[in-house]
């Protein structure tokens, strides 16, 4: 059984990785659930491609204390498996046609407001290399929304300053352009002049932000250099990367930027994921309205 379950899982992982160009940490999360139903199926004599084998995994996990996501993401790792499954049994009846996942709890981005926003960006010591760097990698990030793992990853060719657009490849190896506006262009602009060749030592290579061994810097890196820098602007909340990726799709929402548009600048799939933002700007208004109006009821 063991032979079998790895042949399945393995030729899974080929189809995520070279079909579908998802990224080496999402395949093995997709290859481990997999695996994981596998084993139990075995173990129960179910026939893994049936509604009742389905079910009554996900029984056992509910009954083993997995959280409502970790089951909803399980759930999916199956369904992409199933997909896959017929594209070599295209008769095949996808077990989980009728099976409902999970019921996620309802949670709201977070987002900095605007002068949270100033002081974050202000906080690097710009009169410094990694100063700089930082500054303009925040400027980057609040400009045009991209991914932490994205901001690591680009190179210099992926800035046109003259059209003053960025290119990213994100999730799915999806390529997309994201305009940014002249403040981002002009830290750029400085942080390649006065910065990056100091950081690079006579190296040649095409990485944008370097480290202090002239090397790409990696996700985690990144956090902690966020984190600092909030300590620094006396930000008590919680920051991440993402949370200027929220902040900058909230903003854009809460001046006027249509829906359709903010998803594309983000690289969404599906416009149900761009949708929470709204969410975030309509909350955000009714605080607003709360605190500050007159009749808004609150003594």
């Amino acid at each position: 059984m063991t032979d079998a379950t790895d042949a399945k899982v393995d030729a899974f992982s080929w189809y995520l990785e070279s079909e579908r160009r998802l990224s080496p940490r999402t395949v093995a999360a997709y290859a481990s659930d997999l695996r994981q139903y596998l084993n139990w199926c075995g173990e129960n004599r179910h026939d893994p491609l049936q509604s009742t084998a389905v079910q009554g995994w996900l029984a056992t996990l509910t009954d083993d204390g997995h959280s409502a996501r970790s089951r909803a993401r399980k759930l999916s790792s199956l369904r992409m498996w199933i997909r896959f499954q017929q594209l070599s049994q295209p008769d095949l009846i996808d077990p989980l046609a009728r099976i409902d996942g999970p019921k996620l709890p309802h949670s709201v981005p977070k987002a900095l407001l605007p002068d949270e926003v100033d002081r974050l960006l202000e906080a690097p010591d710009v009169d410094t290399p990694l100063g700089l760097r930082d500054r303009t990698m925040l400027e980057c990030l609040y400009a045009t929304g991209l991914r932490v793992s994205e901001l690591v990853a680009l190179r210099l060719h992926d800035i046109d300053r003259e059209q003053r657009v960025l290119i990213t490849v994100g999730k799915g190896q999806k390529q997309r352009a994201v305009p940014f506006g002249r403040t981002f262009g002009t830290w750029f602009d400085r942080y390649l002049k006065q910065a990056r060749p100091l950081l690079a030592r006579g190296t040649q290579t095409d990485v944008l932000f370097l480290t202090v061994r002239a090397g790409q810097m990696t996700r985690q890196q990144f956090f902690n250099r966020i984190r600092l820098h909030a300590r620094q602007a006396g930000l008590r909340k919680t920051i991440s990367p993402h949370v200027l990726r929220h902040s900058f799709a909230t903003h854009l929402l809460e001046h006027g930027a249509d829906l359709r548009s903010v998803q594309l600048m983000l690289g969404h799939a599906d416009i149900s994921t761009t949708q929470i933002y709204t969410e975030v700007a309509r909350e955000r208004l009714r605080s607003l309205i709360a605190e500050h109006h007159p009749l808004s009821g609150d003594d």
